[in-house]
């Protein structure tokens, strides 16, 4: 049904309510966790690339891609965060480790604070788990009361440009379509507009001390030098360079590749540089 997305769908149930992930190949876990405005699709080439030698678990987060999309669920990143940690409880994986983009930086790595023992390895793609003050005023205007609303889930403002502007190459037509259609209706695009609006700029939202939580938990693997790979998008206009820094200031060990012409959606712009690191990266005994 979606092009180079051939993966069996798997579902958990939480709270009435179906999570869908996809669960591909055998041996050493990793675990791909995506962001917004996307889903498992995103890491499509990825998954089949690693498969072959590896256990991929990449999930939809709950109104995400596959999963059931509720209208009354409180889709914060502590939420979030608690369902990706109870499905690998479910699926008694111990040791694991990560890729992550987008807010699946946060996710993701909230998870690998509970679990830090058990976390091999990550993979970092434009993305954050810390805090920060900035935001482009073109998803600003995307929380504003009212019209925020409007423009993400009843005129598509949100997932839609992203198709053209996280890119800097275009998307082929059946991929665009494929990003977009978990998305196509008000009530399918319930976790997008939640997500924009649950981005903590300050102490006063409510999930600015689940971020803070998160922050803090990164200075356990910058002790033990966690192994890192760092793959990114110089053409970013959400996650800049900023970002990019702040990661290799923490991590000043880790593996890292700058992509100058690649956008948000650096897997997109970037893939065939970015597989043989990926391979080289998840291969390694080190």
């Amino acid at each position: 049904m979606y092009p180079d997305y051939p993966f069996q769908s798997n579902y958990y149930t939480i709270d009435e309510h179906r999570l869908h992930y996809v669960d591909e190949g055998q041996g050493d876990i990793i675990v791909m966790v995506h962001g917004n405005p996307t889903w498992s699709y995103y890491y499509r080439r990825l998954i089949s690339l690693l498969a072959k030698a590896h256990r991929i678990i990449a999930i939809d987060h709950m109104g995400c891609g596959l999963s059931d999309k509720p209208q009354d669920y409180d889709y914060c990143l502590k939420n979030h965060t608690q369902n990706l940690d109870s499905l690998l409880q479910y699926l008694q994986i111990k040791t694991f480790s990560l890729v992550v983009h987008d807010w699946g930086g946060a996710i993701g790595m909230g998870v690998a604070a509970k679990h830090s023992d058990s976390v091999k390895k990550v993979m970092v793609l434009n993305t954050a788990a810390f805090r920060s003050k900035r935001i482009p005023l073109r998803i600003s205007i995307c929380r504003w009361p009212i019209i925020g609303k409007v423009l993400v889930r009843g005129m598509n403002g949100f997932a839609g440009p992203a198709v053209t502007m996280a890119v800097s190459k275009k998307m082929d037509k059946d991929i665009a379509e494929a990003f977009l259609a978990p998305y196509d209706s008000w009530k399918n695009r319930v976790a997008v507009s939640s997500f924009v609006e649950d981005i903590p700029l300050d102490s006063r939202h409510p999930s600015y001390e689940t971020l803070l939580g998160v922050e803090k938990g990164l200075e356990q693997f910058q002790k033990k030098q966690l192994p890192m790979l760092i793959c990114w998008g110089g053409r970013d206009f959400c996650f800049n360079d900023s970002f990019y820094e702040e990661w290799c200031k923490r991590f000043p060990h880790a593996n890292t590749h700058y992509f100058k012409e690649a956008g948000h959606y650096i897997l997109e712009d970037a893939f065939d540089a970015i597989a043989p690191l990926a391979l080289t990266f998840f291969e390694s005994t080190e």
